[in-house]
């Protein structure tokens, strides 16, 4: 555990330790200094196996993960009020959820645009040979999501470097399509417990076997989720970048250095020697010398890092900062005020609607990457000075 320094919730500790019990878990698990309870597995942990997957452990939220690029812009170049840029990128972008009737959800495309259909052209073929297996999947938010942003903590900002150098960065998933990819995949991993009479500390623990059918079609499916969770990120930073130039008259360079991670999901990686999977739930990869970002709440700095390749944490760091509240709790104990000048100098929403996000709902994100001063070396520190949130 790299949490030296930084809050561990007892709830938390349990759930690691009923993860780090199960008999295909490889090595140990390793937990990250932002670690809270989750669904179905810790946040915040690195869990490698050897012949068998969780589902509940990579979530529904497959391949959320974070994009930042470097523009050649600099502070001078906006405009003193930034109002209108987060108008811009809200217009660019489709934020949030609304559910009803009748109206289209605004965080979705009601006619997706010609770019976002030749997207999809490109991974659409994928998608269709696991609809044609699991029929279910067909009638989810796929193309009109592609592109778009979603709620909770997904984000887009415009930030600043130390040295005053404007960057864009922007933290969202696989939408839809990938919750539900990974909640009929959850509930067909729990079915086959119950088939196989297999008794569980915790029945989200519920594992595919390698070698199984539905282990396969599985990873099919997760893979396909987590390319889609990149190319939405990658969308919605052309349409962000876009939707800047409508609002800054000087012509500007972008994606001078990009990153673009995953923090939610499954891979096959090489450890101590052997072949194994490895499920990071909010955790980013860190080898030697890979570039990632670890981004902190509406209020506070951002990181851009580059792993140091340490071994025992499975080459692995933090995806943020980690909540010490949760939703519900936020919004009964943070108040209005306090939001308001926790993100005082951002232009962002600064309504009751956003409470359950404010900074004090997180750990200090400061205490969070000294505590992993092992995995990663910092590269660019990022403060926002614009905060889009759904």
């Amino acid at each position: 555990m790299w949490t030296r320094g930084v809050p561990v919730d007892e709830k938390a500790r349990d759930q690691l330790a009923r993860a780090a019990r199960m008999p295909f878990v490889f090595k140990h698990v390793a937990v990250m200094p932002d670690v809270h309870v989750g669904i179905g597995a810790t946040v915040g942990s690195v869990i490698p196996t050897k012949g068998a997957i969780i589902p509940a452990a990579v979530g529904v939220d497959i391949g959320c993960g974070m994009l930042a690029a470097r523009t050649s812009l600099v502070a001078s170049d906006l405009p003193d009020n930034l109002e209108g840029i987060r108008a811009a990128i809200e217009r660019a972008v489709p934020v949030g959820r609304t559910v009803g009737r009748g109206n289209r959800d605004t965080g979705s495309w009601g006619d997706p645009p010609p770019a976002i259909v030749e997207a999809w052209a490109t991974i659409s073929a994928r998608f269709d040979q696991i609809i044609a297996k699991y029929p279910k999947l067909a009638k989810t938010n796929n193309v009109v999501h592609l592109g778009t942003l979603g709620t909770g903590n997904h984000f887009i900002e415009v930030c600043l470097d130390t040295e005053q150098r404007v960057w864009v960065m922007l933290h969202s998933g696989s939408r839809g399509v990938g919750n539900a990819i990974g909640t009929f995949f959850i509930e067909l991993a729990k079915q086959d417990m119950r088939k196989w009479f297999i008794n569980l500390p915790d029945q989200d623990l519920a594992y595919f076997a390698e070698g199984t059918d539905h282990f396969d079609d599985y990873v099919e499916a997760v893979e396909w989720a987590q390319d889609f969770a990149a190319l939405n990120r990658r969308m919605m930073m052309t349409n962000v970048i876009r939707a800047l130039r409508t609002q800054i008259s000087k012509p500007f360079d972008a994606e001078l250095e990009a990153v673009n991670c995953h923090h939610n999901y499954v891979t096959r990686e090489n450890h101590f020697g052997e072949n194994v999977l490895v499920t990071r739930k909010g955790a980013v990869r860190a080898a030697k010398g890979v570039m990632g970002i670890i981004p902190g709440s509406m209020g506070a700095k951002s990181f851009i890092v580059r792993g140091l390749g340490n071994k025992e944490s499975f080459d692995s760091c933090s995806h943020g900062a980690g909540r010490v509240m949760s939703r519900t709790q936020a919004k009964k104990e943070v108040t209005l005020a306090e939001h308001i000048a926790d993100t005082a100098g951002v232009e962002c929403r600064k309504d009751e609607g956003m409470i359950d996000e404010s900074p004090r709902a997180y750990k200090p994100i400061e205490a969070v990457m000294a505590a992993q001063s092992d995995l990663v070396e910092i590269v660019h520190t990022l403060k926002q000075v614009v905060c889009v949130k759904g």
